[in-house]
């Protein structure tokens, strides 16, 4: 006896299982091109360890993070603000967004900081700038009284007013080394492989002072008092061709030494690497290069007398030089 055929109800539902099948495999397939194009949690490309020698902790994370964290950090510095208020905004950037600038949320919570405009936080676009968003976030850590005494997921709470108030806490440690690479108090801690896994969208110099500029706002890196022709918001940075150096000259205001302010832009930089197309970054007799397989900052082999200055050694002045592509 021939076997009967499917009822057209049965096969219009095998059609709608089939469908909904090769929905699920475009998306997942789909998911990992996108996690290969920006350096998804398989593959990072950028590390920061422990500045502790005993210490052999480790926190991976993408390009993409890597900018945003850098701006964070900046943004912090340039208020004059302790290591450990960039601890705490890097932390809950970490436990709100994953360290991405997301255009969605719970209700209208976007950014990094997941703000809301309705709550007062500022315009959808505002929100959504992540030098605003890490700016505004400071504003407000600033009024909770002696937020540097606190535990972390306290003063973070108090700025957030999340409904999951201790899970700050689990990004402590994280939070805390990048924040000493960040900041430059931790030395050639941070590296990226600066493959080009995020948009490159202007290259060259002219892109990296701008970047500077956005991060680090009108007066932060103005060294050099007596310097004439520089940028509004860039120091007296010389460029020669693909070559950005920036002098690195004197304590800054809020306390930091010459060799934490070097080691700031150092790490800025090779955060910003894939963004900008960086090549190579150096400072203080060390040199990190792009492409490499370890990503390791290694000695740059020029002239001690160089290394010492950079360094801030003896009140000597330095420069962090920035090799940009082509």
């Amino acid at each position: 006896m021939p076997e009967l055929s499917p009822s057209p109800k049965r096969r219009g539902r095998r059609l709608l299982r089939f469908g909904a099948a090769c929905v699920v495999l475009s998306a997942v397939a789909g998911y990992v091109v996108v996690q290969y194009v920006t350096g998804g949690a398989d593959d990072p490309g950028c590390r920061v360890v422990s500045g502790t020698a005993a210490d052999k902790a480790t926190y991976e994370f993408t390009p993409e993070q890597a900018v945003n964290a850098a701006t964070i950090a900046a943004v912090g510095t340039n208020r004059e603000l302790p290591e450990r208020a960039v601890a705490i905004a890097l932390a809950t950037a970490i436990q709100e967004s994953g360290l991405r600038n997301l255009t969605h949320g719970d209700r209208d919570s976007l950014g990094l900081f997941q703000q809301r405009p309705s709550q007062g936080w500022g315009t959808e676009k505002q929100v959504t700038d992540p030098a605003y968003a890490s700016s505004i976030f400071y504003e407000h850590l600033a009024k909770v009284p002696d937020y540097t005494e606190l535990p972390l997921t306290v003063a973070a709470q108090k700025v957030q007013r999340s409904g999951y108030p201790e899970a700050y806490a689990k990004h402590e440690a994280d939070a805390v080394m990048l924040a000493a690479a960040l900041t430059g108090s931790s030395a050639a801690t941070l590296t990226c492989d600066g493959r080009l896994g995020v948009a490159v969208t202007t290259t060259g110099p002219d892109a990296v002072r701008a970047a500077l500029s956005r991060d680090f706002g009108r007066d932060a890196l103005e060294e050099s008092e007596e310097s004439e022709g520089s940028e509004e918001g860039v120091p007296s940075a010389e460029t020669d061709g693909r070559t950005v150096t920036l002098p690195v000259s004197r304590e800054t205001s809020a306390g930091r030494t010459v060799q934490e302010r070097g080691w700031q832009l150092a790490h800025w930089a090779v955060a910003n690497a894939s963004a900008l197309h960086i090549e190579q970054v150096s400072y203080a007799g060390q040199e990190w290069t792009a492409g490499n397989t370890d990503s390791q900052w290694r000695p740059t082999g020029s002239g001690s007398t160089e290394a010492a200055g950079a360094s801030g050694s003896g009140g000597g002045t330095g420069s962090v030089r920035i090799v940009t592509g082509q």
